[in-house]
């Protein structure tokens, strides 16, 4: 019985210990695809999404990626087999809490800033101020870059969970109303939930796309 609609995302099912985590890396254990002996229809899919995203990531980035790319891939591959176990029943939405997507943009931009600021100093400087600004329009130029560049971390998390958290929420509300409802409009709901579920799951891959994108968007332009 739901206590309230946002008890979905309650971490907490335990009072000594909250086992709902486990479903972060659990399906890594589950299917070691890297141990089959000949390829199987998934490991060709896997492959051929990993080799596209892998000509996108360096043509963002350009010819100094350096090994970037395998970091993005990664990335990748983990928000969405992330979200999309979210979608299955009793199964623990991680990706819809800001303590997994800030662990995930904070290190990442914190890591990049350090780096660009310690070895190309005069390259994040130039960063700051964009090419043809007018002498009077400097200073505010600076202090927007500066606040977009500091809350870049905060976008990347905050538009993840809150991706996940709406699909997830609108479905609890049509799992929930149609307890109630006649036998009539229980089809109508079905029909819906189905389609609810399609679109989640396109969100699902949009989502982990975009963050991965995004972060090799703000890689490309310190390394």
């Amino acid at each position: 019985m739901m206590t309230n609609l946002f008890s979905t995302f309650d971490p907490a099912t335990s009072i000594y210990m909250s086992m709902n985590w486990v479903s972060t890396i659990s399906c890594f254990m589950i299917i070691p695809i890297s141990f089959w002996m000949m390829p199987n229809r998934l490991n060709v899919m896997l492959k051929m999404i990993t080799m596209k995203l892998n000509n996108e990531f360096k043509m963002l980035m350009g010819p100094n990626s350096k090994g970037m790319t395998l970091i993005m891939i990664s990335l990748f591959m983990f928000i969405l087999v992330n979200n999309i176990m979210g979608l299955l029943p009793y199964i623990f939405t991680s990706s819809s809490h800001l303590v997994f997507t800030l662990t995930m943009a904070l290190p990442l931009w914190l890591s990049l800033m350090i780096y660009g600021w310690i070895n190309h100093t005069n390259h994040m400087f130039a960063h700051l101020i964009p090419a043809g600004t007018p002498a009077i329009l400097m200073p505010f130029m600076v202090m927007i870059e500066t606040i977009s560049n500091i809350i870049r971390p905060g976008s990347l998390a905050v538009r993840l969970t809150a991706n996940m958290i709406a699909g997830h929420l609108l479905m609890s509300l049509l799992g929930n109303n149609s307890i109630n409802t006649s036998e009539f409009i229980i089809p109508l709901i079905m029909i819906i939930q189905i389609m609810l579920m399609l679109f989640e799951s396109a969100v699902s891959l949009i989502q982990a796309y975009v963050f991965s994108v995004l972060s090799t968007l703000y890689s490309s332009e310190i390394l």
